[in-house]
């Protein structure tokens, strides 16, 4: 998603060191959320995805220790600009898996209500005010209305994830929108959320090209979170709903380019 901001920003699809920045920061992140959450899922080590983190949590280590080499790496390659505006993000990425509140050693994902605004703010942050930055395009009305759009696409995307984990949820004390609304007025949300994203697409990018790109990404998106109630195999979510954001960037890429 970042590769599709410097495409829609008219760059060329390349290597750089921001892109390498946020392949590894990103990585460090899911290798610390994979390991530090396992202490708050022992109830449900019967359940595939845990049992398999579990079993794997020695190589989660070593890729985590790789993506920490790689991104420092990358972080003294990249302008001055992004490593000060990464900042925000790096740290709240951190609480977001890191316990560090109260004696319970809570994270920030652990309060009401947080996670969700979290993920979709942090996501758009990085992949649209990062690249944005190192072009100077921070200040331009283009550059918000997309971290606007975006934000819309990740926080509908993360609402199946809800859903899946509503009983993981409520044995944590967490509350989150699938337990407030009901699954059936959270698939509506999504469905709003997605046509909203739809009007800021259309006030953001004159191209019809682009349009109609972010058009099929919107609609089979929308399909995928309909039926995600009835899966519950890690694939469906961390492969097809994950997965959602590259056909997006590949929509794009082929529409555009």
């Amino acid at each position: 998603m970042t590769w599709q901001t410097q495409l829609l920003f008219g760059q060329e699809l390349a290597f750089t060191p921001l892109i390498g920045l946020v392949f590894f920061a990103t990585l460090i992140i899911y290798a610390l959320h994979r390991l530090v959450g396992m202490s708050k899922v022992k109830d449900f080590l019967d359940v595939e995805r845990y049992r398999v983190i579990q079993e794997y949590r020695w190589h989660i280590w070593f890729y985590a220790g790789i993506a920490i080499l790689g991104g420092g790496i990358c972080f003294f390659w990249v302008s001055f600009s992004v490593q000060i505006i990464i900042l925000i993000p790096a740290l709240l990425s951190l609480a977001y898996v890191i316990p560090f509140i109260g004696r319970q050693s809570l994270r920030l994902r652990d309060i009401d209500m947080i996670k969700i605004f979290l993920v979709a703010g942090v996501w758009s942050y990085v992949t649209v005010l990062l690249p944005a930055a190192e072009l100077n395009l921070l200040q331009t009305p283009k550059t918000w209305l997309m971290f606007a759009e975006r934000s819309l696409f990740v926080f509908a995307i993360t609402l199946p994830f809800d859903i899946r984990d509503l009983k993981v949820d409520q044995h944590n004390k967490v509350r989150t929108i699938p337990a407030m609304l009901g699954i059936s007025k959270t698939l509506w949300l999504a469905a709003a959320l997605l046509l909203t994203f739809m009007v800021l697409v259309y006030l953001t990018y004159p191209s019809p090209n682009t349009f109609f790109a972010l058009l099929l990404s919107a609609f089979s998106t929308f399909l995928f979170i309909y039926y995600s109630p009835r899966f519950e195999h890690d694939y469906y979510f961390t492969g097809l709903m994950d997965g959602t954001m590259i056909i997006q960037f590949l929509l794009v890429l082929f529409f555009n380019f």
